[in-house]
């Protein structure tokens, strides 16, 4: 799959309002239908977790590094991101970086290259340069962080519900590139794959229908099809994705 960078989709004056208006209603009706479903799942979080949130609210980068409030409803632990930190080595997304090789007299084969610091062994190098191309999305299989509602809403996609707010507030669309937790974003800046950012920020999106649940999928690989939609989104895409939405709404695998 080709990855095209830095493309502007070539749509009619029009599209944008037409798209506006669209998810707008669309996102109201379905709020409305959604509404039992709405409050069976808030009802169900507070008897699992009484003293917890219903809502998981963070702040997330949008179309043109537009940062919002972002809704889902909460399907970790509270204290779901302080555990973070001790769990990356459990990234889907995440290569094993060797650690650097310790250089000593009795390692004369290490080779070594000389900076503006002074002479660094080449493995440190190489470790650095690992570093910096390191993957950026977390998505850790079986998460333990998880709550037995939690796995429920999150395996059928429930707790994405709440984003429909998004939409209406005109922060997201039905359609478009996943908006990314702000670690992730800088993270891709520095990638220089910043063509994602060209599409509009979406509940669902061509990632979505084609590798999400899915593990094994790797991060170039999700960054190629967010790049390629960019560069093409239009109505009829965006239609095509929505009607392959509820096929993947429910993920194959527990990742």
């Amino acid at each position: 799959m080709e990855t095209v960078l830095f493309a502007t989709p070539h749509q009619p004056a029009f599209y944008s309002l037409v798209k506006r208006v669209f998810d707008f209603l669309a996102a109201a009706v379905l709020i409305l239908l959604a509404s039992p479903i709405l409050l069976l799942i808030a009802l169900a979080l507070k008897i699992e977790s009484p003293f917890a949130p219903v809502f998981y609210t963070s702040k997330r980068v949008g179309r043109l590094y537009q940062q919002f409030d972002f809704f889902k409803f909460r399907s970790m632990r509270p204290n779901a991101d302080h555990l973070l930190a001790g769990m990356k080595h459990l990234n889907q997304y995440t290569e094993v970086v060797a650690p650097p090789q310790k250089v000593t007299d009795a390692s004369p084969e290490v080779s070594a290259l000389l900076n503006d610091k002074g002479w660094l062994p080449e493995s440190h190098w190489l470790v650095g340069q690992a570093q910096k191309t390191a993957k950026p999305f977390v998505k850790i299989p079986n998460d333990p962080r998880i709550t037995r509602v939690g796995n429920f809403i999150r395996n059928t996609s429930l707790d994405e519900l709440p984003q429909l707010f998004n939409v209406l507030r005109g922060e997201m669309s039905l359609v478009g590139n996943r908006p990314l937790p702000l670690y992730e974003a800088e993270q891709l800046v520095a990638d220089g794959t910043v063509a994602r950012f060209l599409a509009p920020a979406g509940i669902t999106g061509l990632w979505q229908v084609t590798d999400r649940g899915k593990a094994g999928v790797s991060a170039d690989s999700r960054k190629q099809l967010d790049a390629r939609y960019a560069a093409s989104y239009s109505f009829s895409l965006d239609l095509w994705i929505l009607l392959r939405t509820p096929l993947a709404a429910v993920q194959q695998e527990n990742v």
